[in-house]
């Protein structure tokens, strides 16, 4: 989300820094207090009467945690965290008045509690929200990551959705955190988590549902998928915390972050059928009784006499990971896929692709021609490459643009991997 939490930290020579900060209450000193600098602020021994004063730490060897859990049982009156970690996120709601600031502003803070001056003083006031911030969304570090363990051949995530720092509803009877200064009750609350995210996703699914009623769980799914985005709003691709702020590939977000405006009007969508789950769920050699069991229907209604791995999904992931003698030799991974217009009556569209370096895919046919609205058109995706492939993530999009106006664009992932194909 484009809004992040602030504290401002005002130094004694009037320079005023701005660092991520979650702590909810108020900070008692309307004066400055005297700044100490510990270092690493690493030893509790370190810490021990020091007093009412703001501690100044920094994060050398990855030891945040470490240092905010002493900090918070030492007494004292604040602290400045200075660190290079991009994974704040649970550190940040802190019971204890604490700021976090970046390597370039920290040694701002450095530099003055070192200049010589015999009392480097400060104040931290919290509670400030910046609005728009630059680039948003990013990948939250907590967020679960593909290939799926149960089912690797259908790719996963298929999208992502708002889910860090949450405003949601919260029991007043149930403190909704607890301060050094004791427990604080409110009727909201700040979380983070797939509980959040995900009633973000079913709540633009029934959105969908609501102006769509006839289709289905699939197709939803579907027009959530690809009308998706992969940008941040500072044109980018999305950044993933998790690692560094890198960006982020299809097994971090899937499609990309849901777009529930553009989801409306999808223009083609990729159904599927209980036969084509049936058929997956044979192929990954589930038994008939538990056939029965997840589809409710009787053995004698379905046969596993067409196995299949190559659900219709609208996503593609082709793993290149065979560790034998002929690991160099070429191998083609194909893929049929069937759209539905939903869309105009007579439209049609054509297949972009950006090339995948180190493989060859095609597709076949390039253009799709509709002559009705729910009128189907299939095509086939293939991704030649070798049996093992160099490096362990290497993705691309497909993109069907309508020629008329280019209206609809309706993108999927394709991903090549060398990661297991191994199922649980």
């Amino acid at each position: 989300m484009d809004r992040e939490f602030h504290a401002i930290v005002t130094l004694g020579n009037g320079v005023r820094i701005t660092g991520a900060s979650l702590y909810p209450g108020t900070n008692s000193d309307s004066g400055l207090v005297p700044i100490v600098f510990l270092d690493a602020c690493d030893s509790e021994k370190g810490l021990n009467g020091i007093g009412h004063k703001i501690v100044l730490c920094r994060d050398k060897n990855d030891t945040l945690g470490l240092q905010v859990y002493n900090v918070q049982n030492a007494n004292v009156a604040g602290g400045i965290f200075i660190t290079n970690n991009s994974d704040l996120q649970f550190s940040l709601q802190s019971t204890f008045p604490a700021v976090f600031l970046n390597l370039q502003d920290g040694e701002t803070v450095l530099n003055y509690a070192g200049n010589g001056d015999d009392q480097p003083k400060g104040r931290i006031e919290f509670k400030e929200t910046s609005m728009g911030t630059k680039p948003a969304p990013k990948v939250a570090g907590y967020s679960s990551r593909g290939p799926s363990q149960s089912c690797p051949f259908v790719l996963k995530p298929d999208l992502i959705a708002p889910g860090t720092f949450i405003l949601a509803s919260w029991p007043e009877n149930i403190p909704a955190t607890y301060l050094n200064s004791g427990k604080l009750f409110n009727s909201f609350n700040l979380l983070s988590g797939t509980s959040m995210s995900s009633p973000h996703a079913a709540g633009v699914a029934a959105l969908l549902k609501a102006v769509h009623p006839e289709w289905s769980a699939a197709a939803i799914r579907s027009a959530m998928m690809t009308t998706s985005y992969s940008t941040d709003n500072a044109f980018n691709p999305i950044q993933d915390i998790g690692n560094g702020n890198q960006p982020a590939t299809p097994l971090d977000i899937g499609a990309g972050h849901v777009d529930p405006n553009r989801a409306l009007d999808p223009g083609l969508i990729y159904d599927i059928e209980t036969e084509d789950y049936v058929n997956l769920l044979c192929a990954l050699n589930y038994t008939m009784k538990q056939i029965d069991t997840i589809t409710r229907r009787s053995s004698s209604s379905f046969t596993c006499s067409n196995p299949s791995l190559d659900l219709n999904y609208p996503s593609f992931i082709a793993f290149f990971n065979s560790n034998d003698s002929a690991a160099s030799s070429k191998t083609v991974k194909e893929f049929r896929r069937t759209v539905t217009n939903v869309g105009e009556a007579m439209t049609s569209y054509t297949a972009k692709l950006a090339p995948l370096e180190g493989f060859e895919v095609r597709v076949v046919p390039e253009k799709l021609v509709f002559r009705e609205k729910n009128e189907k058109q299939s095509y086939k995706v293939s991704i030649e490459g070798p049996r093992m492939m160099n490096g362990t993530v290497a993705f691309v999009s497909l993109s069907w643009v309508e020629d008329e106006e280019g209206k609809h664009i309706v993108r999927s992932p394709i991903v090549a991997t060398s990661l297991s194909s191994e199922f649980l």
